[in-house]
């Protein structure tokens, strides 16, 4: 997992990173409609262009527009934005992150979601031995 900042996102860039997902590609325009709150266009250009600069996305050429792709898979950013999380906010304990979310989550937890957690750290264990 990198550890460089360069995997940190603010709240605007993983907005437009989720609209990219959500959409597969995306221009400028794209991206503007669907924003909440959306800043101007250059702003959104300068978001896409850091986006670049921090490898999450590349563009190409359609005509006149520019098209926005991710660059890596949902689960690696995933991955990386919780490890991020868990270094900034847990002191890097994973264990304290699930109790966090546990906690948050627990009135919304039906008896099945609670039995996949269950073998999800049972299976865990038998990994380890």
């Amino acid at each position: 997992m990198a550890k460089s900042n360069d995997m940190y996102l603010s709240r605007r860039e993983r907005q437009i990173m989720d609209i990219i997902y959500q959409l597969g590609e995306a221009s400028v325009h794209d991206v503007l409609e669907r924003l909440p709150d959306p800043p101007g266009y250059n702003s959104v250009r300068t978001i896409l262009k850091i986006l670049e600069d921090k490898k999450m996305l590349m563009h190409h050429r359609k005509g006149q527009q520019y098209i926005y792709v991710p660059t890596i898979v949902r689960d690696k950013a995933k991955r990386s934005a919780l490890a991020h999380l868990r270094e900034t906010f847990f002191a890097g304990s994973t264990p304290k992150v699930v109790s966090t979310l546990l906690d948050m989550s627990l009135g919304d937890l039906d008896k099945a979601e609670l039995d996949e957690l269950a073998r999800m750290i049972e299976n865990a264990r038998k990994e380890k031995k």
